[in-house]
């Protein structure tokens, strides 16, 4: 096997040496070595490494999932399972969002997202949608030179599976400019892992904002009515068409047998191929959660689960300075339990149990919260905050 070396000095020029120009594509043949300065040495064919750089989806293996590992009855939006991806619906069937185990084989992934649909809607009204969706900062977003004379071109990478053969549409959403592209991809197999590589074009008008907003949306057909299929796809960048959105989409909601399996999605700068894309780029589960916290931070559930030390401001009132554990994007608000009495302040002998928090006042690093109005305690009594029944729940969100 021999081994080419590129990271040396040329003694004549002082620089390092180049193989190629921009543009150019370097085919690695089978047995050589190719190595990248600043990453691991990698062999093979069209396997070239990428730098250790964050990837621009986070969560795309679906390893992290602080809320729930599944959730049953979802006809609304929400969060409700996997962090950063969400569920986009308006009356198109009822579904069970999880967690689960079932991934492609050999890929190196331990979990999918899973839309299994329970109560089925086979007559969509013109309206109805369901979507899959994750959202981008615009200031995560400068790289691909949106609005410009040099705007990239995106490959989106992702894993199916599904009991649903057919035409699926993927969509972008640019935000800020209310401007969309789609694209279709097909699943042949039922009940089969495929992966699917969609590229999308470039696009010269409407810049992201360079700002901590929600500037783009990459959004996951599983059935809509004619209010967004009625026209011709619209596979490159325009306004905001909603007829032409997701033409030739299958309905998922059609039968309560339907499943829908997510995993491995990235995206990437430039215009790849099922054979030169790089591969997916694994984060450890500590990097993936950090990044997932930036939106959402799951503090405590269940029974007697500790949340701060908190001290009795007097008798009705008790309070906590939080140090949240990541920089969050936006200074949160609190997800709580909806109901009576779910927490607890224990201060000296006293256990008074209340309703709900609020923040005081705070950042997007720390805080200080408050409880509700409660009784018994004594002013100036160190105590804790802790949960009181299984689905006691505490967190922030800052999401997008």
């Amino acid at each position: 096997m021999s081994t080419l070396n590129v990271d040396k000095v040329d003694p004549s020029t002082g620089t390092a040496l180049e193989i190629g120009t921009s543009g150019d594509t370097i085919t690695v043949p089978s047995g050589a070595t190719f190595v990248v300065a600043g990453t691991t040495e990698i062999t093979g064919t069209n396997n070239v490494q990428r730098p250790n750089v964050n990837p621009l989806i986070i969560n795309g293996d679906m390893a992290v999932a602080q809320r729930a590992t599944s959730t049953a009855s979802i006809t609304s939006d929400g969060f409700h399972t996997l962090d950063r991806f969400e569920t986009h619906i308006s009356s198109l069937g009822t579904w069970t969002q999880s967690q689960d185990s079932d991934v492609p084989s050999g890929q190196g992934f331990a979990n999918s997202l899973k839309m299994d649909c329970t109560t089925a809607d086979a007559s969509p009204s013109a309206g109805d949608f369901c979507i899959i969706r994750t959202k981008f900062e615009g200031q995560d977003l400068q790289l691909i030179k949106k609005g410009t004379a040099n705007a990239e071109k995106l490959t989106l990478a992702f894993w199916v599976k599904s009991s649903k053969t057919g035409t699926h549409i993927v969509e972008l959403f640019d935000i800020d400019n209310s401007r969309t592209v789609s694209q279709a991809y097909t699943i042949s197999s039922a009940d089969t892992w495929e992966k699917k590589v969609v590229n999308f074009p470039a696009d010269t008008t409407g810049a992201f904002g360079d700002d901590n907003g929600r500037s783009l949306d990459i959004q996951f057909w599983l059935g809509t009515g004619t209010t967004y299929s009625s026209g011709t796809l619209q596979t490159t960048w325009g306004g905001q068409s909603n007829g032409d959105r997701a033409v030739g989409q299958v309905n998922l909601a059609d039968s309560d047998s339907n499943d829908f399996y997510l995993t491995g999605v990235q995206l990437e700068v430039g215009e790849y191929t099922s054979s030169t894309i790089p591969p997916f780029q694994h984060e450890s589960y500590g990097d993936n959660l950090a990044r997932c916290q930036r939106y959402y931070i799951k503090i405590a559930d269940g029974i007697t689960k500790p949340i701060y030390l908190a001290m009795s401001y007097n008798a009705t009132q008790a309070s906590a300075f939080v140090l949240l554990p990541n920089t969050m994007r936006t200074t949160p608000s609190i997800d709580q339990t909806s109901g009576s009495g779910y927490y607890r302040c224990t201060a000296n002998a006293t256990n008074a149990s209340f309703d709900s928090f609020s923040v005081d006042y705070g950042s997007t690093q720390a805080l200080a919260i408050k409880t509700t109005s409660i009784s018994g305690l004594t002013g100036g009594e160190a105590g804790w905050f802790v949960t009181t029944d299984a689905s006691s729940y505490f967190a922030f969100d800052s999401e997008l």
